[in-house]
């Protein structure tokens, strides 16, 4: 067995995640901000009975629940690195992203609409707009 990853850094993990969301990110930042926003998924939602993965970047276990068990589907949820970054920001919603077939769920807990989006703390250091 390997080294369990190494835990991404807040502030690497929130500007991997804004320079993804730019128009041409490269694929290290892609690569760090899925990691990052699996790891806090993984934080806010501990657990392993859901699987996340987003190939090829990354997986993480979540979501409390029952351990899995003979004949019982595994609940996975399996989506692209641009879907899951749109789903941890908020800019796509769980149902949305399920009606358009961007996202393979499967098993009774494969639903994260109650862990979507991400909320990390200080994202931001304004309060807010600026007044006019």
């Amino acid at each position: 067995m390997g080294m369990p990853p190494k835990r991404i850094a807040d502030a690497a993990g929130r500007a991997a995640v804004a320079a993804a969301l730019l128009d041409a990110p490269t694929r290290d930042a892609t690569a760090t901000a899925v990691r990052y926003l699996l790891q806090l998924l993984a934080d806010s939602a501990e657990g392993n009975t859901v699987e996340i993965r987003v190939p090829p970047f990354g997986a993480v276990q979540a979501i409390q629940g029952p351990r899995h068990t003979r004949g019982t589907p595994p609940n996975v949820v399996e989506m692209d690195a641009a879907t899951w970054l749109a789903l941890a920001t908020g800019a796509l919603a769980w149902a949305d992203a399920v009606r358009a077939g961007r996202v393979a769920a499967s098993g009774q807990r494969a639903d994260l609409t109650d862990y979507l989006p991400i909320v990390w703390r200080e994202i931001s250091t304004s309060a807010g707009p600026e007044p006019v």
